[in-house]
Order: structure tokens, then sequence, then C-alpha cells
């Protein structure tokens, strides 16, 4: 098996970037073909190869690699998520990632943050709450170290 079939495998074939599924049958030449990104230049990361669309792969390459949050998402002042996983990763804890103006709004992006991490930061064991502050909830995430 080759380094982009098992990379592929272990991320379910789905863009770390973009979170959208990777054909493996589309040329590796096409700009949605799969693509085997080196992450991170941390020799201490636990995943340093990720699967990317090659268009992903390329643009980031240009560009800060930004994680979209979802537009469905009432959320106020929404925290880099790279940063976020970064941080995480490398030191546990918690750490605060948006205000919503409803109880249901950041219950809903306490979902989604924790299924999209899933597959951010494999393996990386993330929890998400909500909390009443001010007049708003707040969401965090916690994460131990590995």
């Amino acid at each position: 098996m080759s380094l982009l079939d098992d990379v592929a495998k272990r991320d379910s074939w789905r863009c770390w970037v973009c979170d959208e599924p990777v054909d493996a049958g589309m040329s590796v030449n096409d700009p949605r073909g799969p693509s085997v990104d080196s992450r991170t230049a941390d020799k201490k990361a636990k995943v340093a190869e990720r699967l990317a669309h090659r268009a992903c792969n390329t643009r980031k390459g240009a560009v800060k690699v930004v994680i979209a949050w979802p537009d469905r998402l009432h959320v106020v002042e929404p925290a880099p998520l790279i940063a976020v996983a970064e941080r995480l990763e490398r030191k546990g804890g918690r750490e605060l990632v948006a205000r919503c103006p409803s109880k249901k709004d950041a219950q809903e992006a306490a979902d989604w943050l924790v299924d999209r991490f899933s597959r951010l930061v494999p393996g990386l064991p993330v929890t998400a709450s909500v909390d009443a502050g001010g007049g708003q909830y707040l969401v965090a995430l916690a994460a131990g170290r590995r």
C-alpha cells in the first residue's frame, strides 16, 4: 500500500483543510484529486501527514490555512481553529472559541466543533462545553494531552 492510501484510509478520504470528501478515483493531478499534505514541520507532531485535495494543498502553500466556521452557525468572534488545534494538541487544557446569542446556537457550535476536531486532529480527545455568561453563551473546547 502507498503512503497516499495509508493516509487517506486513516483520514476517511476527507480533506483536512476543507473537510469535504476526496474522490479516490480522481487523478492526483486534478485540483479535487487526492494529495498527501505535510501539515507540519514539527517532528514531534503525532500526525505529520494529512489527506488534502490537490487544490487545498497547493493553496495552503500560498496562504495561511483557515478552517471556516459554517455560515449556519450563529457565533460571535469565532476563534481561528488551526491555532486552537495546535495549542490543544501541544498543551492540552481548555480554550474559549466562540460566543453565541442563545444556548441552542452555542450547543450547535459545540457539537460541530467536536465533530470537526475529530477529523482535524485525529486521536486528540476533544470535548466542548457551553457556559452562560454576560447575557450570552460561551463555547469552550478542552483536550487532554496525548
